[in-house]
């Protein structure tokens, strides 16, 4: 019965009685060989170096990350969708799905009573959270944003080969590449000067942050013909006498943060202020290493096209 399963699973997870292997090999992943179930599972090397036996086609997953949330959709794949935290809010649809809780505070329970085959996480989750749900016997894949551009088509690769998804997967990417390639080939590539960027991620009191040159936002302004003003630092810390003293050309800020900044000082400064080339964005845009990254990059640079008349 559905009711014993899930106390025999709860019952080993909190007696620890689980034997992990994990083993480090040089490719992300191999079809299994060798054994009875190779038509059922393969063998996958995730994003921390845990070789995985995931099923082949797994029928019901768990997701603990906004961003893996929003591929599996992207995919057509969210009817294996199960469970998600109640971060994965995007697209609409997906408050449909039960939550088993936060990224790394969810309910174990609700999440053993899913009965999921593939629980899929991203860079939120701790090791901690990690030996909680693999030591209560329960497959898991880590798939983590990284800190380039291109590492959005790589995870969206991975997510559909993982669902069983991997044409989807291969499309998605081909109609993702040609809005980008649009915006590369309008690019001249022949001026002596890049406009400036700054990205706006926290200001003020609290302190100023915003992305380095070790991010895949550093690298869609790359993309768009800017200059991140930011490039030379790694982390998020950044100087507002450092700031003021660059002046960039243009800001790119959430746009529920706009109306507050350019109102207060000493970023009125700014000549991007000044001159109302301050950009806002729907944050998700180009905070998650999603789909919608694509979209976040044609909108600066139709932005800064338009701003540029």
């Amino acid at each position: 019965m559905k009711y014993n399963k899930y106390v025999s699973k709860l019952i080993r997870f909190g007696l620890g009685i689980v034997v992990i292997a994990i083993t480090t090999v040089g490719c992300h992943n191999n079809t299994s060989t060798g054994n009875n179930d190779s038509d059922n599972y393969i063998t996958y090397t995730d994003d921390y170096n845990r070789t995985v036996k995931v099923p082949n086609n797994p029928k019901r997953i768990v997701s603990i990350s906004p961003a893996i949330t929003e591929i599996i959709y992207a995919l057509g794949a969210d009817d294996k969708l199960v469970g998600r935290t109640d971060f994965c809010n995007y697209p609409p649809q997906a408050d449909t799905i039960e939550s088993i809780g936060g990224i790394n505070n969810f309910s174990i329970e609700k999440l053993l009573a899913l009965e999921p085959d593939l629980v899929l996480i991203g860079s939120m989750v701790n090791e901690n959270t990690v030996n909680l749900i693999t030591n209560a016997g329960i497959t898991l894949v880590a798939i983590r944003e990284k800190d380039h551009f291109e590492a959005l088509f790589e995870n969206i690769e991975k997510i559909g080969m993982l669902c069983g998804y991997h044409n989807e997967a291969i499309n998605l990417n081909d109609s993702l590449r040609k809005k980008v390639e649009l915006v590369t080939a309008a690019i001249d590539t022949n001026v002596n000067y890049k406009p400036t960027v700054y990205y706006v991620v926290g200001y003020g009191k609290g302190g100023n942050f915003t992305a380095g040159g070790n991010t895949f936002i550093n690298d869609i302004f790359n993309i768009c013909g800017l200059r991140n003003i930011a490039e030379e630092i790694t982390g998020w810390n950044y100087s507002v006498e450092a700031l003021l003293e660059a002046d960039p050309d243009y800001m790119v800020i959430r746009k529920e943060d706009m109306a507050d900044f350019i109102n207060t000082k000493p970023y009125t400064y700014l000549s991007a202020v000044k001159r109302g080339k301050v950009i806002p964005i729907e944050s998700a845009y180009i905070d998650l290493q999603v789909p919608r990254n694509v979209d976040g990059l044609v909108y600066i640079y139709n932005s800064i096209k338009s701003h540029s008349k």
